[in-house]
């Protein structure tokens, strides 16, 4: 995000330089700051350790942003939030688009939910529902997405197990980046954007392709979610339509071009 708005004047907070789960901490910063936009890339993304610790996940996935939807508002600044596909119950065979309703099935998702509403009711709020995200380098030391974390195990040739039955439109940091300053500068209507890369596939085949590109024979152990002792509900069918966002006029690429570009980024060296 800092990339992607890197001609701009970018405050970029961390956990460090400032609490969101202290509303009074983020009124002063913002208030200090006089900010046109506040960007908020924060999230409480432990899905099973929801299920144990759901305050903790209501702290930072929902109160959180109302503190910075007030505090935005307060300021006249777009408040841009990011969401999730869990807000969603998979059912569906098609893909979700921004007028289909919510049906939360973790604490983690209702959290998700709820820090949509707040975010929403601010007079310029931009909701962008992400999932999947993966654009991490190499050298990246926090904690990484599911496919980040594939990918690593593809390269040091590690078998993997990897599911069949789950269908996802992943989303490429870089590309919600130039989409969240797209729809900023364009001055886009307040509400909720579907910010995916465009189709969809099982995360076997996702790996599957990245074996490819990547020129290794993948150890791949297909398994079910069933098979899976995870604590919270996913969502087996997420797939999120991009037309909202297309009409807007900004075209999301394939999630094929957009895990291509990844790839060729980790193996380029940066200086």
């Amino acid at each position: 995000m800092v990339r992607a708005f890197g001609d701009a004047d970018v405050i970029a907070h961390t956990r460090t330089s400032l609490d969101i789960t202290d509303a009074s901490a983020v009124a002063r910063a913002v208030e200090d700051s006089s900010p046109d936009i506040v960007v908020n890339c924060a999230a409480f993304n432990d899905v099973d350790g929801a299920e144990s610790a759901p305050l903790d996940a209501l702290a930072v996935n929902a109160f959180a942003v109302r503190s910075l939807a007030r505090a935005a508002a307060n300021a006249g600044a777009v408040l841009v939030h990011y969401s999730t596909d869990f807000v969603f119950d998979g059912r569906a065979s098609s893909p979700y688009d921004e007028q289909a309703t919510p049906s939360p099935q973790s604490a983690y998702a209702v959290s998700k939910l709820l820090g949509e509403w707040f975010a929403l009711d601010t007079p310029h709020g931009l909701v962008l529902r992400v999932e999947s995200l993966f654009g991490s380098p190499p050298s990246w030391t926090g904690r990484r997405g599911t496919l980040d974390r594939l990918v690593a195990g593809l390269e040091e040739r590690r078998e993997l197990r990897v599911f069949t039955d789950r269908i996802v439109s992943p989303s490429y940091t870089a590309d919600v980046a130039a989409a969240t300053r797209y729809l900023v500068e364009m001055e886009a209507p307040h509400g909720i954007y579907h910010c995916v890369n465009e189709g969809q596939a099982t995360w076997y085949a996702i790996v599957l392709e990245a074996a490819t590109i990547l020129g290794v024979t993948p150890a791949l152990v297909p398994i079910e979610m069933d098979q899976m002792p995870l604590k919270a509900a996913r969502p087996r069918y997420c797939a999120l339509s991009t037309q909202k966002l297309r009409s807007a006029g900004f075209a999301m690429p394939t999630w094929q071009d957009a895990l291509r570009r990844w790839l060729r980024a980790r193996r380029t060296p940066t200086t």
